[in-house]
């Protein structure tokens, strides 16, 4: 079944006391190597708006969005230079794209090798974080048999093509697709299961997954099983995020009920297809934070100002999460619900600022003049 993206089922009032905020037992440490269980759910009403969180804080609403780019299509992932220019790439037409902060823009190049046809094409983006000597930026792309994973050197063009990862499982549906390196160093990879369940809790699939590796594209040292493997269970994982005190965190679409946020940590197995939410079982981890999923289909997902920025396709807003030193969720604050249509990627600038796609030219939205576009957010703490 495909990420609710367009309409959905309509969930029961009782259950929107579930923006199930859920926080993990201890903290993990930097690289996500802590374990524990999560205690029960606390109470906290969905659909939050902003100007509430658990904190007590009185207005979180940042300033109103700045157009940077118009007439974009499918921006999916947008990844920063160290001087603040921004590479993004475009889903079906595989350019990849250099974007200023002033928003002039220019094709970087367009990715050899990109089949893309429904939720498959050219997808995240990242660059390396010793840029100034290595020149490294990968992309994750969906290929005639796979997806995969290619380092290039960019200096102005793009060169010294490189497969790193291939055989990772590709679907019209669910191919995951985002790249970010951790404050370890290593490059992280989100896969998707493609609708076929079970390989999400299969250990020997890329499938389903969150992935580390050097960036040769090898397992990095320290990983669980001696494979590129992080962790698993998870049905398709588009946002990844670490906090200040290097706490990892993951957006994951859910089916029919509970969209969700994860604490990652190393090895675990966060229970998809068996539960989707919080299922309460030790055998799984259970979920950060849930919504409905007529309020989210996350995607993108950045960290700044002590909270996590979550984009929702489905849900038409860009959701503000508080998180404490431990990694504990405060109330999230939804904002411009419905004011930009669907929203795919959110990358922390080196400004200070957000940086946010829409995914109105992708199928599933309704494209309104200069679609899609990139949005500059300056986020209040």
């Amino acid at each position: 079944m495909a990420d609710r993206h367009g309409t959905g089922s309509t969930l029961l009032a009782a259950a929107l006391s579930s923006a199930a905020l859920m926080t993990a037992a201890t903290a993990c440490a930097p690289g996500g190597a802590g374990g524990g269980r999560t205690p029960p759910p606390l109470p906290a009403t969905s659909g939050a708006t902003s100007g509430v969180t658990d904190g007590g804080e009185t207005d979180v609403t940042p300033a109103r969005p700045r157009t940077l780019v118009t007439g974009l299509a499918v921006p999916w992932a947008i990844a920063f230079l160290p001087g603040g220019d921004a590479l993004v790439t475009e889903r079906d037409s595989a350019r990849l794209l250099r974007v200023t902060p002033r928003g002039e823009v220019r094709e970087a190049g367009v990715i050899e090798g990109v089949s893309a046809s429904g939720e498959g094409g050219l997808l995240g983006v990242a660059v390396s974080p010793r840029y100034a000597t290595d020149r490294f930026v990968f992309v994750y792309f969906t290929a005639g048999e796979d997806n995969r994973i290619v380092r290039y050197r960019y200096d102005g063009r793009l060169s010294d093509r490189k497969v790193i990862v291939s055989g990772i499982p590709k679907g019209g549906i669910h191919n995951g697709g985002r790249l970010a390196f951790g404050p370890d160093g290593y490059l992280y990879a989100s896969t998707g299961e493609t609708g076929e369940r079970g390989m999400a809790q299969d250990r020997n699939s890329l499938g389903g997954k969150i992935l580390r590796m050097t960036t040769d594209g090898g397992p990095a040292p320290g990983n669980p099983f001696g494979t590129l493997v992080w962790s698993y269970g998870h049905r398709n994982v588009q946002g990844l995020a670490w906090d200040d005190r290097g706490h990892m965190y993951a957006t994951e679409f859910g089916q029919n009920t509970y969209d969700e946020i994860n604490l990652i940590e190393k090895g675990h197995n966060y229970g998809w297809p068996e539960v989707e939410g919080v299922g309460g079982r030790s055998e799984y981890t259970d979920p950060l934070l849930t919504w409905p999923t007529s309020e989210a289909s996350p995607s993108g997902l950045a960290y700044a100002r002590g909270a996590l920025w979550a984009a929702a396709l489905r849900g038409e807003r860009l959701w503000r999460v508080p998180v404490d030193a431990s990694g504990r969720a405060g109330r999230p604050a939804a904002l411009y619900s419905g004011e930009y249509g669907r929203l795919r990627a959110v990358a922390a600038a080196p400004d200070g600022t957000l940086w946010v796609s829409t995914s109105n030219r992708d199928g599933r939205g309704s494209p309104k003049d200069g679609d899609d576009r990139i949005l500059v957010v300056r986020p209040s703490s």
